[in-house]
């Protein structure tokens, strides 16, 4: 794919649109419209209407059933069953594992991906369900009149207490953080909130475009995350670095002057060198 330095203002406008208010927030359509910065042309209607599909299917194996628990195996053994949706292990780092409609066609996916279509076919159906962001594997959980079920959204798998402590310890490990010194369980498994799940999925995408040196992408990842998370200046100079990098060194000064002046960060003086040398380059 060719680019330029457009940024799609008309996708990002839409973008800002729907994650302008919490308590409006259109996180299926926000999830999916992350997709244009690669596809610029894709067409968002045409992935909710498979959704929509993909949710009469369900609702027609259901026949009127009410029990949360049954509902919940009927669709398990469709979604992960008869529509085969699983991990893309085989290429875990793919920036298409994050775009729902790819998802969608593929059946395969990173964890917060396949969560969110989970999570949308279980909502239709009426069951009260919710995305955990669990340090480093997005989780899901029903909440029924039994308890509370946590899923891991990749096999439907359900996890003991003791499963999700194991699936935690390495986190506390690299944190330098104590058993004893940890915060409750539950703590981890909160409902998080749609733009912290969207923030995740760009996240991600942050990093795999950081690796793989991606700039253009990268910038119009990060684009999206200052819509999303308005104030948070690291960001720009995130922008400005990765402008340097793709050598649009106008844009970059512009980013990282203003970066330096806002705040009083930790890594100005490393922040200015670049300044100086793009000043200088100019």
């Amino acid at each position: 794919m060719s680019w330029t330095i457009d940024e799609h203002p008309t996708a990002l406008k839409y973008f800002a649109s729907l994650v302008q208010s919490d308590e409006n927030f259109a996180l299926m359509e926000a999830a999916i419209s992350i997709a244009q910065d690669a596809e610029p042309d894709l067409d968002l209607q045409g992935v909710l209407a498979e959704l929509d599909r993909l949710q009469v299917r369900l609702v027609q194996r259901l026949a009127g059933e009410s029990d949360g628990l049954r509902k919940l195996s009927t669709l398990n053994k469709f979604f992960y069953g008869e529509l085969g949706f699983a991990g893309n292990l085989n290429d875990y780092y793919d920036p298409a594992n994050s775009h729902i409609h790819h998802v969608l066609q593929t059946r395969r996916g990173i964890p917060i991906s396949v969560a969110l279509i989970w999570l949308e076919l279980a909502a239709g159906i009426g069951l009260p369900v919710e995305g955990i962001g669990f340090p480093g594997h997005f989780l899901v959980k029903v909440l029924l009149p039994q308890g509370q079920v946590v899923l891991d959204p990749l096999t439907g798998e359900s996890f003991s207490a003791a499963g999700l402590a194991e699936r935690l310890q390495p986190f506390l490990d690299r944190a330098g953080i104590e058993s004893s010194e940890a915060a409750p369980l539950g703590l981890y498994l909160q409902a998080a909130r749609p733009r912290d799940i969207v923030e995740r999925m760009l996240r991600n995408l942050q990093e795999i475009y950081l690796s793989q040196r991606d700039w253009p992408m990268l910038v119009a990842v990060i684009n999206r995350l200052m819509l999303l998370l308005p104030g948070h200046m690291e960001l720009l100079r995130d922008r400005g670095l990765a402008y340097a990098e793709w050598g649009v060194s106008e844009r970059a000064l512009a980013d990282l002057e203003r970066y330096v002046q806002a705040v009083p960060a930790e890594d100005a003086i490393l922040i200015e060198e670049v300044i100086r040398r793009l000043r200088s380059e100019l």
